[in-house]
Formats: structure tokens, C-alpha cells, sequence
């Protein structure tokens, strides 16, 4: 799984910013949570169980392979994206799923657009949508 990748952006003042050139969502299914705060201890749980565990990988949930699907049918997987239209940043797409949970990347030229549009798909088929870098639940 992908986590942002950060580069050297400018010099302000007498520090350098850093410029994300990725951003990631996590959706999941489940009820929502009650704010911000435990919607990222939930995330770091499903990451450590269903990401970084060392067990087998776990297969798709039927709700977050559909909703992968949904995804696919606006924009193609990146390894099928001949005319470099696709916002996503890894591919295939369904490769970031494992279980309940996808956390995928978006490139940063496409990610308002591409971020706006997960998060709306994602709340219509009553899922959980978070970005990990805001640490904020979405929409």
C-alpha cells in the first residue's frame, strides 16, 4: 500500500515547504464515526489489521471491490491509461483494497477533483471516506 510521497517544494522565508506530489484516501465500510478524531483511530486500526499486518492478504469486501468498480467506471485503472487521463497513482486500483478497506493514491495534479469525487461516490454506497493527510472524514 501507498502512503503520500512528499518533495522539496519552495524556500519561504528562511524554511523550506514541503509539496506533496500524492494524495490518499482511506475508504471503509462500517458506520460512520462520531468525528474526526475516532474516524482516524479507526483508520490506523483497519490499516494495522488489514495493511500492514503480516498475515495473508485479505480479499476485497463485496461493498469496497464495487465501490473500486465505481471508481474505475469514471476514470481508468493506471494500467490501462493510455491517454494519462487517470488520477490514481498505483495500479491496478482493486490492489489497494484488502477487506473493508482501500487506501489509494491519487497524483497531486488530479487529487481535488479525483478526492471530491471518491468521497461522494463513497458516501453514496454508505461507506466511510477519510484523508489521512487532513485527518478529517469526508464529505
Amino acid at each position: 500500500m501507498s502512503q503520500a510521497i512528499w518533495s522539496v517544494g519552495a524556500l519561504v522565508g528562511a524554511e523550506w515547504q514541503a509539496s506533496p506530489v500524492s494524495c490518499d484516501l482511506a475508504v471503509w465500510e462500517g458506520e460512520r464515526p462520531a468525528d474526526d478524531a475516532a474516524a482516524g483511530r479507526r483508520f490506523t486500526d483497519l490499516y494495522d489489521k488489514c495493511i500492514d499486518a503480516d498475515g495473508p492478504d485479505v480479499a476485497p469486501s463485496q461493498p469496497i471491490a464495487a465501490y473500486a468498480a465505481a471508481l474505475l467506471a469514471r476514470w481508468p485503472d493506471l494500467t490501462e491509461d493510455e491517454d494519462d487521463i487517470s488520477p490514481w497513482s498505483t495500479g491496478p486500483l482493486i490492489g489497494e483494497v484488502s477487506g473493508p478497506l482501500i487506501y489509494f493514491p491519487m497524483r497531486w495534479s488530479t487529487a481535488e477533483e479525483a478526492s471530491a469525487y471518491a468521497a461522494e461516490v463513497a458516501s453514496s454506497m454508505g461507506l466511510n471516506c477519510y484523508d489521512p493527510q487532513a485527518r478529517r472524514l469526508r464529505p
